[in-house]
């Protein structure tokens, strides 16, 4: 029998939302502590609340996955537009007792009638728009998040799942201040919003966003997360919760007066209830390969995360990096991403075989990759796949880039037994599919434009068109590194494709560029994803473009911010480096057990 939270929920919520937050200031999306170093037990997300409410559970006696769990559930108060359980993800987990590494698979899957041609216009027979098919019923596919809640907290919780939602609950019941993130993305989000009057009587008070400054409540989530403490997870597959779940998805909630006119019809989809009652996680061996001496775990399909991160590690391995200067370091890395990138579009997607990704990960299937590097001159993107039926340095011809979504949110755990949790969520796009469940405080995803509307490797099969109960491809990068079979580093981000190539420039500037772990974080990045031009924030292009340039790198317009990384390194004798971002998406909060005086 798990035990509760030994203390009334209002004075755990007290506790959690006041711990990390400076006198009279908010605890939503305050500059809290972006790096805390101690012991006995570490959280980091991208908000203070949800930090402060994870490192409660720590300190009650919890455990990792506890703190975890709490956290993500308190994120889907404070971070809805990025997750909640309406989305899905990916949980990585390193048990510290037997020394392994498990993972769950939590990704959204579509209906049972999906099909290839789900995403194209009957009319004129061509793909929709990305609008068009985001906000609809057709993107949104069965929530993965509160599934994998109940399965992690069975398998490695000391908690129950309805005590882990409390705290979250009283969040939501008491609201939290707007922070400039949150109204933004609001704006962002208007026209969209607007269509809905579920969603706009939620984030559209009055019709406009949310002032800064203002409380932000959400009484409904209060009340869906209580029902599922008190009546289990079938409430929300089989019961009241998912029959309005499918209610939404096949008669979205379209408001008769929107404030903004949507250029889109707004089309019905087919999820049924028989698809949330037949949803089940999936338990995949994580993937995994060697880096200088370090042992790296990542997740496998449906995500592409930990293929791409290994392959690119991999290739990054034949050149002595550390003894290499900064600009010869990152036109290795633009170039391994690249040709990972060519790889993972090319084979990766839900039914890879195990033998594709196994040589996908392999040094030699590197070294026919990174043969084609020539460190004085940048290959021309997009580059090939290579030919996974080939032994020598010769790339396939068919293949070609392809993007996908936006926005996640990313948390990191460990507790003072040595467990540790990498936990990537979402509802994809900001603001998923830009309905919320009538009643129900919480919007739906649009994960399944993550597959490809239509075929994007010439003549070869694509392995992420949509089917029947199938999860799209995914690059959500959960990350554990161990040393010496005990954690040294584990790390993940959101930020869509680009999810992929900050993880990788985090590990490369931890591990071969010398820099500590804050400075890895806050250092500038920049994403090749096998497109024509590097995608980079300011601060990089100023610094190191003229001269990656120089070596026939070419850029594309530069975006204010890519990721919002987390991160725990571990040190000697228990030691903590627990860090988030000190300023993209408003700065995360990153907080220890028993902090280092």
């Amino acid at each position: 029998m798990r035990s509760t939270l030994a203390l009334p929920i209002t004075a755990v919520v007290a506790i959690a939302t006041t711990a990390l937050v400076p006198t009279g200031a908010s605890a939503h999306g305050t500059k809290a502590t972006p790096t805390a170093i101690g012991y006995g037990g570490a959280v980091t997300t991208v908000d203070a609340t949800a930090t402060a409410v994870g490192l409660d559970v720590l300190r009650r006696g919890g455990n990792a996955v506890d703190a975890a769990v709490a956290a993500a559930a308190t994120l889907g108060v404070t971070e809805p537009f990025s997750a909640g359980i309406g989305g899905g993800g990916f949980f990585v987990y390193y048990d510290a007792k037997r020394r392994t590494v498990s993972t769950i698979d939590g990704r959204e899957s579509g209906p049972a009638t999906m099909t290839e041609r789900t995403f194209i216009d009957p009319a004129d027979g061509l793909p929709y728009d990305f609008p068009e098919a985001r906000v609809s019923g057709l993107s949104a596919g069965t929530p993965g998040t509160l599934a994998t809640w109940e399965a992690a907290t069975r398998k490695w919780g000391s908690r129950s799942l309805g005590s882990l939602l409390q705290p979250a609950a009283a969040v939501a019941d008491r609201g939290f201040a707007v922070d400039a993130t949150f109204n933004q993305q609001v704006t962002d989000n208007l026209a969209a919003f607007a269509q809905f009057s579920s969603t706009r009587d939620l984030y559209l008070p009055g019709g406009a966003p949310p002032a800064v400054g203002s409380v932000q409540r959400n009484p409904d989530l209060a009340d869906t997360y209580r029902l599922i403490a008190r009546k289990g997870t079938g409430v929300f597959y089989r019961g009241a919760v998912g029959a309005d779940i499918v209610r939404t998805v096949q008669n979205p909630p379209v408001a008769t007066d929107p404030a903004q006119p949507w250029a889109y019809p707004i089309r019905p989809g087919d999820l049924r209830l028989s698809d949330l009652r037949n949803y089940q996680v999936r338990y995949p061996a994580p993937t995994k390969s060697d880096y200088r001496g370090l042992t790296v775990y990542g997740m496998s399909t449906p995500s592409s995360g930990g293929v791409a991160v290994s392959e690119a590690l991999n290739i990054l391995e034949r050149t002595k990096l550390s003894q290499a200067d900064t600009i010869k370091a990152l036109h290795w890395y633009a170039e391994a991403s690249a040709l990972s990138f060519a790889d993972r579009n090319r084979y990766v997607g839900a039914y890879t075989p195990d033998s594709i990704l196994k040589k996908l990960v392999s040094d030699s299937w590197a070294g026919q990759r990174a043969c084609q590097i020539n460190p004085s001159r940048a290959l021309t993107k997009p580059v090939a796949p290579g030919d996974i039926n080939a032994t020598g340095c010769s790339p396939a011809a068919v293949g070609g880039p392809v993007e996908q979504g936006q926005s996640t949110t990313n948390l990191t755990v460990s507790d003072k037994w040595g467990n540790v949790v990498e936990y990537t969520l979402t509802i994809e796009q900001t603001g998923g599919n830009a309905m919320v469940v009538p009643g129900r405080g919480f919007l739906l995803n649009n994960e399944l434009t993550d597959f490809n509307f239509t075929g994007t490797q010439g003549t070869a099969p694509d392995p992420n068109l949509p089917g029947p109960n199938k999860r799209p491809r995914s690059s959500m990068s959960p990350t554990v590194v161990l040393k010496d079979g005990k954690p040294f580093l584990a790390l993940g981000s959101p930020g869509g494709a680009t999810i992929i190539t900050t993880v990788l420039q985090i590990l490369l500037n931890r591990v071969d560029l010398g820099m500590t772990l804050p400075q890895a974080m806050a250092a500038p990045r920049a994403s090749q994803r096998n497109t024509a031009g590097i995608q980079a924030e300011p601060a990089f292009h100023a610094r190191y473009g003229p001269q990656l340039e120089a070596l026939g790198h070419t850029f594309g317009p530069d975006v204010a911010e890519l990721g919002a990384a987390t991160a725990i390194e571990f040190t000697r004798h228990g030691g903590l480096i627990a860090t988030a971002e000190p300023a993209r998406r408003g700065g995360g909060a990153a907080a220890v057990v028993k902090p280092s005086r």
